[in-house]
């Protein structure tokens, strides 16, 4: 069976890697189909694709899309995406300005909390692209800084809901985030479903709200998930008429705990997304390069 990991991350958004190094990784890592899915960006596939040629992995166009739904932030994944698409590509304006504003508003809190320097420290980190700017940079940095003794702290202590440096974002509704993968000629994913802390009954709400939206397959099998979460998702998946995706969610080495086509299998009875683009029999000598 071929490794199919179809959800990475590149520095173009929150990742550590440049896009080539990110697929030269994940070709040394056996990886034989790979997704570039940055968040609400596509600025790394040209790289990704000509680094793919190169080695000889097969590179789906993707991206990972901030949306909101009842309040919540949720993030749909859309594979195989046309990347010249004149829609997406005025979304995808709108949510990169949305994320450069929200990222000033943060810089701003920290620094009236006495952190002086955390738009620097951040806007460096992003590749000194303001429209980059997520709280992952920021939590790197306060991190760097010895403001906190982890990632995840910085998000406890400033970072998070509710917390001091906390700034909403007015990302997209959950419909028009698939209304726009699906116009591009994509597939919308749910991404990680089980991440989001909900109860049963609500996560339920969420992938009916999502079918109801046009998505038509969710990541039941991503590096984090327990085995008996991954059992309920391929559950969820198969119920509701959904393909059944997969991935890493690597973000860089910087998290040891996340290896590229590192996850659990898909359980018995999942119908995958990627058979969309190729069937099992016919990789890897008859698939055609894949890319946007």
């Amino acid at each position: 069976m071929p490794v199919i990991d179809l959800h990475t991350h590149s520095l173009c958004s929150d990742g550590a890697l440049s896009p080539d190094a990110l697929v030269r990784r994940a070709a040394a890592a056996g990886v034989h189909v790979l997704a570039l899915t940055d968040h609400d960006a596509i600025t790394g596939l040209p790289e990704a694709a000509a680094t793919a040629a190169e080695v000889g992995l097969r590179l789906l166009p993707g991206l990972e899309l901030s949306t909101m739904w009842r309040g919540l932030s949720v993030h749909i994944v859309g594979l195989g995406i046309d990347t010249a698409h004149a829609g997406l590509l005025e979304g995808l304006d709108r949510q990169a300005n949305a994320r450069g504003e929200r990222a000033e508003r943060i810089a701003a809190r920290l620094e009236k909390l006495r952190l002086a320097g955390a738009w620097e420290g951040a806007l460096a980190l992003a590749g000194n692209v303001p429209n980059r700017i997520s709280r992952t940079h920021f939590s790197q940095w306060l991190l760097a800084q010895g403001h906190v003794s982890s990632l995840q702290g910085a998000f406890d202590k400033y970072l998070g809901n509710g917390k001091p440096a906390d700034v909403a974002m007015p990302w997209v509704e959950l419909p028009e985030a698939v209304a726009l993968i699906r116009n591009a000629g994509g597939t919308a994913v749910l991404a990680h479903p089980g991440r989001y802390s909900l109860t049963r009954t609500k996560l339920r709400l969420l992938i009916t709200a999502f079918c109801e939206a046009g998505g038509e397959a969710m990541e039941v099998a991503t590096a984090t998930e327990k085995p008996d979460m991954v059992r309920y998702l391929g559950q969820l998946a198969g119920d509701n008429g959904l393909e059944a995706s997969q991935g890493s969610d690597f973000h860089g080495p910087h998290m040891p705990w996340i290896q590229l086509g590192r996850f659990p299998a898909l359980p018995a009875g999942c119908r995958p997304v990627w058979r969309r683009w190729f069937s099992d029999t016919d990789f890897p000598e008859q698939l055609p390069l894949l890319q946007g």
